[in-house]
């Protein structure tokens, strides 16, 4: 038995094409023309190499069934121009979360986007002062605006929240004791908790009250001559219903004036203004932190302000002047695409009647539920036309959400599209529209996948045509079930699964 295996191999490996003929193929030799030659070998090589694996692991075991030169062609070709593709490739976000961290957050406002290319283009006036010809501070294209929307004596830039709050824990607590409530030891994305950052800045942190409640009382009682500050976490992430009580700012104001310690407050989802004047739910804004007492406050760059990527530390001079001069500063700073993408965001604020006309993530908001009904219609009626054959298109009403810790359990009515293929899981379906070109990024729900019209702009709902036009020609006709693919387990090919090998 084992000598008529070995012997079936030896003749699918006979059948394997060359590389050599390979690279003689017009196809690959236009493309040698056209990519680095070296890289166009190396591939032709790497595939004909993985069709001699997938014979000896048993995944090819009929010459019918071996990909022909022209096949093999197709897989460089792809390849190549997929890898030559920008990778930070643009991105339609059906999911409905407007602040979606794995899509980068907030789309940047047109005034953001030509700040920025006025200064990716050409050299900047960075951290030269124009006068003197000498050094200056990069953090003065900012200051002036952030103090007048804040109310703040100074500010400062750093990458991103987590390392605004690293800095001045640092700073003000190294080998020092540090007072924060039990409900306010908050964990955000990727398992980054406030105890772990504490402990990383040296602070030495002190715990007071419980999970559902802290008195003022809890903060006097736990100081003593090492304390250095009182740190208060807004829980942006998370909402406590019920039997609960916490300190505000102004009455832990008291207390430190009384003690000379100092207020850190990390408000984290840097809301500006009230949003409740566009009937959302609270939430308390930076300005509010500074009026009320804090003599620190850091918050995200690009969660409610909607910027870029980046922490925003405003409050005291003086304190403000001593975080920069920590030596963690210099790991901490911004260049200059950061600082002319925040300075353009930031100017929308001077003017927060006109956000919902002028900033994406607030048109996005506070979109009205007849437009994105209509968004929603126009899309629905674009795939019964392209893909009506293969798939069972509904509208419904659903729910949005702000993401990014931002606004929790405060969900945003809207209106979706929802699909179900004849032949394929909701899983397979999903990842189909996300290979495509550009990628469109769903949810699953109730076994549907879901496409919420409050997060596709209406310039690309054209763009949803061609995403899929290309899944109809290649992912779901049947007659593409099982197409060739080095990389797809021979199990999942068999007759009356309803998952779809991954394409080549």
């Amino acid at each position: 038995m084992n000598n008529k295996i070995q012997s079936e191999k030896h003749t699918l490996f006979s059948k394997i094409p060359a590389v050599e003929k390979l690279l003689q193929l017009e196809t690959v030799r236009k493309l040698c023309e056209e990519y680095p030659e070296n890289y166009v070998h190396s591939l032709a090589r790497r595939v004909v190499e993985d069709v001699r694996t997938a014979i000896s692991s048993g995944s090819i075991t009929s010459v019918d069934t071996i990909p022909s030169m022209d096949d093999l062609a197709q897989w460089i070709e792809d390849h190549i121009k997929t890898e030559m593709s920008p990778k930070l490739m643009r991105a339609i976000n059906g999911a409905g979360v407007i602040l979606h961290t794995g899509l980068g957050r907030a789309p940047l406002a047109k005034s953001a986007q030509d700040a920025l290319r006025e200064t990716a283009a050409r050299y900047a006036i960075l951290a030269t002062d124009r006068e003197s010809g000498k050094r200056g501070d990069r953090n003065r294209h900012v200051v002036e605006m952030l103090k007048e929307l804040t109310g703040a004596e100074d500010a400062l830039v750093v990458n991103n929240n987590s390392a605004a709050v690293m800095l001045a824990l640092n700073t003000f607590g190294d080998g020092r004791e540090a007072i924060v409530s039990r409900g306010e030891l908050v964990e955000i994305g990727g398992a980054f908790r406030v105890p772990d950052v504490m402990a990383r800045s040296g602070s030495i942190m002190v715990e007071v009250g419980t999970t559902n409640k802290t008195h003022l009382r809890d903060y006097e009682n736990a100081i003593t001559d090492q304390t250095a500050y009182i740190l208060k976490v807004h829980t942006s992430n998370y909402r406590i219903e019920g039997f609960h009580q916490d300190v505000s700012i102004r009455d832990l104001k008291t207390l430190t004036e009384k003690h000379g310690l100092i207020i850190l407050h990390d408000i984290g989802s840097g809301a500006m203004v009230d949003l409740r004047k566009w009937g959302l739910t609270y939430e308390p804004t930076v300005p509010e932190a500074i009026a009320d007492g804090a003599d620190v406050v850091t918050f995200s760059g690009d969660k409610l302000l909607g910027g870029p990527q980046c922490g925003v530390i405003v409050g005291r001079k003086d304190l403000i002047d001593k975080m920069k001069r920590n030596p963690l500063m210099r790991a901490f700073r911004v260049d200059k695409l950061i600082l002319s993408a925040l300075n353009g965001t930031l100017k929308l604020f001077l003017d927060p009647d006109k956000l919902p006309e002028t900033h994406p993530v607030y048109a996005m908001m506070n979109a009205p539920m007849d437009n994105v009904k209509r968004r929603a219609q126009r899309i629905k009626r674009m795939i019964r036309d392209v893909a009506g054959e293969f798939l069972e298109v509904e509208l419904e009403t659903s729910y949005s959400e702000m993401g990014s810790g931002a606004l929790p359990a405060r969900p945003i009515p809207t209106y979706v599209v929802t699909l179900i293929a004849h032949k394929l899981s909701p899983t397979r379906l999903a990842s189909s529209l996300r290979m495509s070109n550009p990628p469109l990024f769903t949810r699953i729900e109730d076994e549907k996948v879901i496409i919420d019209a409050r997060t596709i702009a209406d310039d690309e709902v054209r763009l949803l045509k061609d995403v899929f036009q290309q899944c109809t020609n290649v992912r779901f006709a049947p007659e593409h079930w099982i197409k060739w693919d080095l990389s797809v387990d021979p199990d999942s090919t068999k007759s009356g699964s309803d998952e779809l090998p991954a394409i080549g």
